[in-house]
């Protein structure tokens, strides 16, 4: 019931759900001591309810929001206790003396003073907000952003100015209880005094040269940077701070292309997403602001999803445009028919051009190029195991997608049964979950049954901890994993250290100012990253089951570290055969095989699925005895179909194919340029006489 009742009220515990109830009921209370009225019953209603604020606001709780939705906002609570406080002082017998007056009067004045407080807090924040965002820019020398206000100014403003009234509200009550007046003029002077020194501490910042520049400055600024830097080939992405994986993926891709590349964002969010990398990035919210900015260096624009706000940049000509997509699998989503508007389609292998052909969709197959997948560089070829005493077998599942059609996922039907199978196999084997980042996202039932699994095999791996055959390597390996997870902390620390380059309380435009490109650091953080994996590995035992969520560790390191992968149809099917190793894929929709491998290339070589999951003991055996593996020579042949040849390598191929492409925009730019000149020389209309 109270887990049902936390879902439905939007909080995050039992704790959040307590102080909101305790708030709700706490004004009535606040209310009912005022007209009683009761001194002391008072003063415990008002302490709760400033105390169920606080918590709720450091909690930055949904319920806050949804308050201020009602008409119930932050300052409305305030000046209702202040309220009340009034008319407790009125049925008390106060009406009549001069505190009353002077109270009532003060913490008029004290609301007044949120009128100036507010405008210049809000002037503050509008005035720091670039419009652009960078990141490994050197702005110094085109634009002047000072340093921003301290935080704690800024953070929690107005509810950090509205509770400067406490010390009016306890003077008062000390002085009603007292009967002493003097405590009630101390009070409300405290709080008039501090609420004056909190306007006098921001009036210094709003000076113009502690105020970053109009946006037309700034804009002026970032178009004579790309007139300097000249970029020649830009990522450009547009998406939901959930999809940043889909421009992360590209980013060791694009650091390592010849030429001057370029990171475009249109969201603000997906900024702090980014991962780490020296590219220059650039993020325009502004459409207007975009198409205003310079960007005639550009030869070739790669798109790594297919969104609306593409088309503010595939308006211009100048460039060739390019949809890469962010992975290559046979959903209906890699044959989108939007991708007929790009010059160019790339795809892994020759799969990818057939799946254009088979839709139909208006691509052309001269206009698909294969480039390989270069991001599958950290992947360990060759059918490599991990020589484990026991297999690990993978469960990577899709996410529900944007419809109920049952082939999305097979989390929904088969995904209970494919974990239930794999922990119950009469040989062990270790489990690693990885569910897709969106599961859940959209279908409650998805969430459900991923909760699920997760408890299965929680329970899974605390049993195995529990089980005497394995207390003996848990404790030959005890030290090594101590040592690990000590590894795991200094390594992290590290990596802290170098995230945080920009600083703590530091404002976005402080960020796009001092986030600079540092070549060693980047390096330096990669490495750390692959340490950091292995450490990862090595800090639990190679027989303890695992449920993986988040960016760290990646997929394809869960990749190496596995010795089969169960999923669905989706990139991560055409990636992990670059492996080499045995895999199932669910027929999650009941197609039958032969119609689910002809609907679906990348399961050619895989091991079918129902939703039963019965047919996992062929996996199994493939595993177990490389002899017994049937489809290796199959696993062969449709990685190169899928992916490419192995030479020249994906890195190769796709710089290549952006070189190319360059070469083909500037001869059309060229050709224009010729074109309209010979229009102006030629004879127009105007030099025909009249009547001639």
């Amino acid at each position: 019931m109270i887990s049902k009742a936390i879902r439905l009220a939007r909080v995050g515990s039992g704790s959040e759900l307590a102080a909101a109830l305790l708030l709700v009921l706490g004004f009535p209370c606040v209310m009912l001591a005022a007209i009683i009225p009761s001194l002391w019953f008072f003063v415990a209603a008002v302490a709760v309810t400033y105390l169920a604020d606080q918590f709720l606001h450091q909690r930055s709780s949904y319920l806050i929001n949804r308050l201020a939705k009602v008409r119930a906002g932050l300052s409305i609570r305030f000046l209702l206790r202040q309220l009340l406080l009034v008319l407790l002082m009125a049925r008390m017998g106060l009406a009549d003396q001069t505190v009353f007056y002077v109270t009532v009067a003060a913490l008029l004045a004290f609301y007044g003073l949120q009128a100036p407080h507010g405008a210049m807090v809000t002037l503050l924040r509008l005035r720091r907000k670039l419009p652009i965002v960078t990141r490994n820019i050197d702005l110094s020398g085109y634009v002047r952003i000072p340093d921003a206000p301290p935080r704690r100014l800024l953070e929690r403003s107005a509810e950090k100015m509205l509770h400067l009234d406490v010390f009016a509200v306890l003077g008062v009550l000390v002085a009603i209880g007292a009967d002493t007046p003097g405590f009630a003029y101390a009070g409300l002077a405290i709080t008039l005094v501090l609420a004056v020194v909190y306007l006098a501490l921001l009036i210094p910042h709003l000076r113009p040269s502690r105020l970053v520049p109009p946006a037309d400055k700034v804009l002026e600024g970032i178009d004579r940077w790309l007139t300097d830097y000249k970029p020649t080939v830009m990522m450009y992405f547009s998406g939901s701070s959930d999809s940043a994986y889909q421009v992360n993926m590209w980013l060791e891709t694009m650091s390592q292309l010849e030429g001057r590349p370029v990171i475009f964002l249109r969201e603000r969010n997906i900024v702090p997403q980014l991962g780490p990398t020296s590219v220059p990035v650039v993020c325009v919210p502004g459409s207007v602001h975009l198409m205003n900015l310079d960007l005639s260096s550009v030869r070739v624009a790669l798109y790594a999803a297919n969104v609306g706000k593409n088309i503010h940049m595939l308006r211009v000509p100048t460039m060739k445009h390019v949809f890469i997509g962010h992975g290559d699998s046979d959903k209906l989503a890699s044959v989108n028919p939007f991708s007929k508007a790009y010059d160019e389609v790339w795809t892994a292998g020759r799969a990818g051009r057939d799946r254009y052909a088979l839709a139909d969709v208006g691509v052309r197959s001269e206009d698909i190029v294969e480039v390989g997948r270069p991001q599958l560089a950290p992947i360990k070829t060759g059918n490599a195991r991990t020589g484990n005493p026991i297999p690990t077998v993978l469960y990577a599942p899709t996410w529900e997608g944007w419809d109920d059609n049952p082939g999305n996922t097979s989390l929904l039907l088969a995904g209970e049964n494919i974990v239930r199978k794999l922990l119950d196999a009469p040989e062990p084997v270790r489990v690693i979950y990885k569910p897709h980042p969106f599961t859940g996202t959209r279908s409650a039932k998805a969430k459900a049954v991923d909760a699920r699994i997760v408890a299965l095999i929680e329970k899974a791996a605390a049993a195995r901890a529990a089980d005497p055959r394995w207390a003996k390597e848990a404790s030959s390996h005890a030290a090594d994993q101590a040592a690990a997870s000590a590894e795991l902390q200094r390594i992290e620390a590290r990596l802290a250290e170098l995230a945080g380059g920009t600083g703590d309380g530091q404002d976005e435009a402080e960020g796009s100012r001092d986030s600079l490109p540092d070549p060693a650091r980047e390096a330096e953080a990669a490495r750390l990253r692959d340490e950091w994996n292995t450490a990862y590995w090595r800090s639990f035992g190679w027989w303890e089951h695992k449920v993986i969520t988040g960016p760290a560790p990646r997929l394809y390191d869960c990749f190496n570290e596995s010795d089969a992968m169960v999923s669905d149809i989706s990139s991560v099917v055409s990636d992990f055969i670059a492996s080499g190793k045995p895999y199932a894929v669910t027929d999650s929709a009941s197609l039958g095989k032969d119609e689910f491998k002809r609907q679906n290339t990348a399961v050619r070589a895989a091991v079918i699925l129902s939703n039963s999951a019965e047919e996992l003991d062929e996996l199994l055996a493939a595993v177990a005895d490389p002899a017994a593996d049937a489809l290796a020579e199959e696993r062969r042949t449709l990685k190169e179909y899928l992916l490419g040849p192995d030479e020249p390598t994906s890195m190769q191929q796709f710089d290549t194919a952006v070189q190319n492409l360059a070469a083909k925009s500037l001869a059309r730019n060229a050709g224009v340029e010729r074109r309209l000149a010979e229009t102006e020389q030629a004879p127009g209309l105007d030099d025909t006489p009249v009547g001639g």
